[in-house]
């Protein structure tokens, strides 16, 4: 790959990572419903899509620091 395409991955995932902070507040906010185990629910889902969040800042990082190294 050449650098260019490593930054516009690594933005992508950056981006991506705070689009997962806010869909899992979203969620969790929005589809809670009225039940107990609706609301519980909610609560789950929007922490499994917020853990999305640091693995796209890893790779953020990661296809940043590789476009650095390959590009000079």
């Amino acid at each position: 790959m050449n650098p260019k395409t490593l930054k516009q991955l690594s933005n992508l995932c950056f981006v991506l990572g705070f689009a997962s902070i806010i869909g899992s507040i979203a969620i969790w906010f929005l589809t809670g419903g009225s039940t107990e185990e609706s609301m519980a629910h909610a609560e789950r889902f929007g922490i499994f899509v917020g853990l999305w969040a640091p693995t796209f800042l890893i790779l953020s990082n990661r296809f940043d620091r590789y476009a650095d190294r390959i590009s000079g």
